[in-house]
């Protein structure tokens, strides 16, 4: 059983930064890719960048490119989402998910609250 929990939420002022951590357990991540998405009061979930467990090649959102940064911790099996530069339309619930490779975003942890105040 797949399991994805994610920490590091919180409150921080505009410009500032933050790095969210995904801890992964229950299979071998080698054959996943793993996807951070987040969520605004209001819309719909959006994407935010995605990582090759094996190569670690990373592709992002248009509205994070430059700012954020996704890496990995093959040997603690978690998945980092480093912030920098944050903007209040960053603000939202975000969501950490894994996926086979050509498969879709099928198991999802519970989520962490970022706010960015101006």
């Amino acid at each position: 059983q797949v399991q994805l929990v994610e920490s590091g939420g919180g409150l921080v002022q505009a410009g500032g930064s933050l790095r969210l951590s995904c801890a992964a357990s229950g299979r071998t991540f080698s054959s996943y890719a793993m996807g951070w998405f987040r969520q605004a009061p209001g819309k719909e979930r959006e994407f935010v960048g995605t990582i090759m467990w094996s190569g670690g090649r990373t592709s992002y959102a248009d509205s994070v490119k430059g700012r954020f940064t996704i890496s990995r911790d093959s040997a603690k099996n978690t998945v980092y989402l480093l912030m920098n530069s944050l903007k209040p339309e960053d603000t939202g619930v975000y969501y950490c998910a894994a996926r086979q490779y050509g498969g879709g975003y099928n198991h999802w942890g519970q989520g962490t609250q970022v706010t960015v105040s101006s």
